[in-house]
């Protein structure tokens, strides 16, 4: 009997082949089909967004999650929802589409889609901050999922392109949100109240050509900030311009006032057109500032007791001026968003105009002051500049500073030079910057000199016991 081996090797081929044909179509129909089963699963890269402090008529900024199909097919969600619907503060949009509810969304197998999330809050008569809640409902095959909505709100004084006129003082009833800008008038005085709260928005400068006075204290400081609040946003420095002092301003005064997270915090213009500073600051905190904490052209300051710390430049005195700052600490550390590259003191007596280079008179006294920066980014934190035969003044009497060389055309007064300050805490990471001194060994405790006129330093505490310390803080 003779036996076909061809025969018999294409009956196998020919089945393998149409069961493989077979299979694929199979896994083919599987993958496009729909799931039903209530075991099918989901998941959301977030069970809740929660949103800081949001403006009354403001609105907020958008945040997202996704909702992932976790099976290897299609899964049908019936409805994605807002639970309070068309009338809820917040607002979403679904796969592209904004809309408070859709149905019968279709997401492929180990797909996803994302839910944009934002949030607007009307305007209330409350004072007081309140809490706005919803949540975002996904219903799949008998299930029901959900991821909440949290809103941190605020009712606020709103003031757009804002000239201030004549004699005003503002309240701490509601915190200030300035749009456009803020002008107080040539003839105008603005006063603003412990306790205050002025956020500027992203192109919103607060400009005085008039006066301002700032009453803050210890407890109840005033604090100029962003109004962006939320987490990604709330420590960003050039959050907004800064506070301008031009021309015509004149006595200025601001006490216990935090200045943050501002392009140029503070910028001074111009000689005073009194006998008095056009700007006094007292007890006052500049931080985190992009370009420059205290910017001064030519103008006159007077400063005590006050911390200028992480800005892009700490402190720049260009093209002359008069210039006291006492018991003052100046330092800067690279961290996540400035790079600490500059001098965190850097005095001229010249500026460049039109090709040509003119000068002023400079007369700067810096007593018991410290002027340092982190690791060797800087090699001179102090700088001084001089051009021309104008009178040059610059003095530092019993200060600790930071150089490799020491500044040029600078008379030293039993000064300490390149002595770590043993401030008490700082960590870059978790943005930590305790620049309190606490150590008996730390150089500048009882290295100040007395007959200052200033008994209290930046927390309020008493100077009178033995030699002042150098800085702002005096050890406790």
């Amino acid at each position: 009997m003779k036996t076909n081996l061809s025969n018999f090797y294409r009956l196998p081929v020919c089945y393998c082949f149409i069961l493989t044909i077979f299979c694929l179509i199979f896994f083919s129909c599987q993958k496009d089909s729909f799931i039903t089963s209530g075991n099918a699963k989901i998941s959301t890269s977030v069970d809740s967004i929660k949103y800081d402090t949001v403006f009354t008529s403001i609105g907020s900024i958008t945040q997202s999650f996704k909702i992932s199909n976790l099976n290897n097919q299609k899964l049908l969600l019936s409805t994605v929802k807002l639970v309070n619907g068309p009338t809820s503060a917040f607002k979403i949009n679904i796969n592209g589409i904004a809309a408070s509810e859709a149905t019968n969304i279709e997401v492929a197998a180990n797909d996803s889609i994302y839910i944009f999330v934002s949030v607007h809050i009307n305007p209330s008569t409350a004072n007081l901050p309140f809490i706005i809640t919803d949540s975002v409902m996904i219903e799949y095959n008998g299930n029901t999922q959900f991821v909440k909505l949290e809103a941190y709100g605020q009712n606020a004084n709103f003031l757009r392109n804002r000239v201030i006129k004549g004699n005003v003082t503002w309240a701490n009833n509601l915190p200030y949100v300035i749009l456009g800008s803020l002008r107080i008038d040539t003839t105008a005085s603005l006063t603003i109240e412990p306790g205050c709260k002025i956020y500027s928005h992203a192109d919103a400068p607060f400009i005085v050509d008039g006066t301002l006075t700032i009453k803050g204290t210890k407890e109840d400081s005033v604090v100029f900030n962003g109004d962006r609040l939320d987490a990604d946003y709330k420590d960003y420095p050039a959050s907004w311009p800064g506070i301008y002092f031009r021309a015509t301003s004149k006595n200025n005064v601001l006490q216990y006032t935090l200045v943050k997270n501002a392009y140029q915090a503070v910028v001074v213009e111009k000689p005073s057109i009194n006998t008095n500073p056009k700007l006094t600051l007292h007890q006052c905190t500049i931080d985190n500032a992009f370009d420059a904490g205290l910017l001064c052209v030519n103008s006159s300051v007077n400063a005590d007791n006050s911390l200028i710390t992480n800005c892009g430049a700490n402190i720049i005195l260009t093209y002359g001026g008069k210039y006291n700052l006492t018991n003052c600490t100046v330092a800067a550390y690279s961290n996540s968003y400035i790079t600490h590259k500059n001098p965190v003191l850097l005095t001229n007596n010249y500026a460049s105009i039109g090709g040509g280079t003119l000068t002023e008179d400079l007369n700067a006294v810096f007593t018991n002051c410290i002027f340092w920066g982190d690791n060797s980014s800087v090699e001179n934190e102090v700088i001084t500049e001089n051009q021309g035969s104008n009178v040059f003044t610059v003095i530092f009497t019993h200060c600790l500073y930071k150089a490799k060389d020491d500044p040029l055309n600078t008379t030293i007064i039993e000064s300490i030079k390149n002595q770590d300050p043993l401030f008490d805490s700082v960590d870059v990471n978790k943005k930590i910057y305790n620049l309190h001194i606490n150590r008996d060994e730390a150089p500048g405790v009882n290295k100040g000199i007395n007959g200052t006129g200033f008994a209290r330093d930046l927390d309020n505490n008493n100077r009178a016991v033995g030699l002042p310390d150098i800085g702002c803080y005096e050890k406790q």
